[in-house]
This record gives structure tokens, sequence and C-alpha cells, in this order.
């Protein structure tokens, strides 16, 4: 036990975590994240300015409620907790307006981007464990750099928005372990290329046939953060 009222397994630098978390403090974090993707819910439909049956579908309140129970699972601290819920409410909305629009705006992705690295701030301050924030970091920078690459050499293929959620789950990944941030990236453009290739062979569209990356970057995070807490445990 750190003083935080969270067990993080004595794991330190490491990023893992053995698991401890009470099951109420785990079902608190997925409820309050339902709760606030489903308060906000009016606010991503005027920012995706799209009458999408996936902005009315619920499925962001789904996600939210189970990000915000895995965030609470992978967490070592409350700290660390109420960031990556709070980052887990973003990417649910997240996901569901690229997959409305085809767009991941910049009004969510920044402000993420924000609370995300000021709650890692504040998590190392406490925890003295700066070399993990540079990891994340380095991670953030790393994808950030990565996928902007890729969207140059690929602009179809690629949006600048993708790129800048790039570098928010880096920063996540980043956190728990460069292996995580592999395994996350890896999962992403695996599970992409699996949905390519059902469009294809369902007749659903063809080798040029558009479908939102934002969803299945995200999908493939989750994978690398279960992951951390798996390993961990």
């Amino acid at each position: 036990m750190d003083g935080t009222g969270v067990d993080n397994g004595g794991c330190g630098d490491r990023g893992c975590h053995t698991g401890g978390v009470p099951l109420p403090f785990v079902l608190a974090a997925g409820t309050a994240a339902a709760l606030a993707a489903w308060a906000l819910t009016g606010w991503m439909c005027r920012v995706a300015a799209s009458d999408s049956r996936w902005l009315r579908s619920g499925l962001h309140i789904v996600l939210a409620g189970i990000g915000g129970a895995g965030a609470a699972l992978v967490s070592g601290t409350w700290v660390e907790a109420v960031t990556f819920t709070a980052v887990a409410v973003a990417l649910a909305l997240l996901v569901v307006v690229d997959q409305a629009t085809f767009r991941l705006p910049d009004v969510i992705v920044g402000p993420t981007f924000l609370v995300l690295v000021t709650g890692l701030l504040v998590a190392t301050v406490l925890s003295g464990e700066w070399a993990r924030f540079g990891r994340a970091a380095a991670a953030a920078a790393v994808l950030l750099v990565g996928y902007f690459a890729l969207a140059w050499i690929n602009p179809a293929g690629l949006g600048l928005g993708d790129v800048k959620l790039a570098g928010v789950l880096g920063g996540v990944l980043g956190w728990f372990g460069w292996p995580h941030v592999m395994v996350g990236v890896l999962a992403g453009f695996l599970l992409s290329g699996a949905v390519g290739l059902v469009i294809l062979i369902t007749r659903q569209g063809g080798l040029k046939s558009e479908f939102p990356f934002g969803p299945w970057m995200i999908l493939g995070a989750t994978g690398g953060l279960m992951w951390a807490f798996m390993a961990g445990g």
C-alpha cells in the first residue's frame, strides 16, 4: 500500500500492477465514467455536427463505463485512476465521433492530452518516479513522429487527428512500459487490417474504401493496457 489507498503491488518503475483494487472502487470508476459520458452526449453531438446513428446509439456510454473500470484496474494510485478514467471518457467519445464523421476533433483530443500530462505529472511528483514520466513523454513523442511520417507518406490512410491521438495513446502506454507501447500499436494496425479484410471479403467496399482508424488505435491501445494488468497479475 502506497498511502494513496490503492495497492500498487510494489512494482515501482516497472509500471506493472498486481491487482488488489477493491471491487467497489472499480465499479465506482466505471459508473462515474459512464455518467460523465452520458452528461457529455449533447456536447459530443454538437462537436460532431452530424445526425449519424452512432451518436444516438449510447455506445460511448458503454465504452466509457468499461474504460473507467479498466482504468481503475491498471492504476497504481488514485491520481492515475482519476487521470486514466478521464482519458477513457474522452476516448469513448472519440470512438463514436470518428465512426460518425471520420474526424477526431481537436476540441476533444487537445484537452485529453492536457489532462493526461497534468495527471501523470502530479502522479510523478507524488511518487518521485521521473524516469517513468520521461518514458511516457518519450513514447508520446515517438508515436507522434512515427504517425506523422505515415500520414505524410499516405495522407489518404491517416489524418492529423490520428497523429494527435497517437500522442495521447503513446503517453498512456508509455507510462506502463515500452512493451505495452509496441503491443498497443501493433494491435491497432492488426485490427484495422482485419476490418479492411472483412470489408473486402463481404464486398462492402474495395481496396480504396475508407473507414475510421481512430477506434482501432484506441482498441489496440486498450489491449496493451490489459496486457499491463495481466502481466502484473
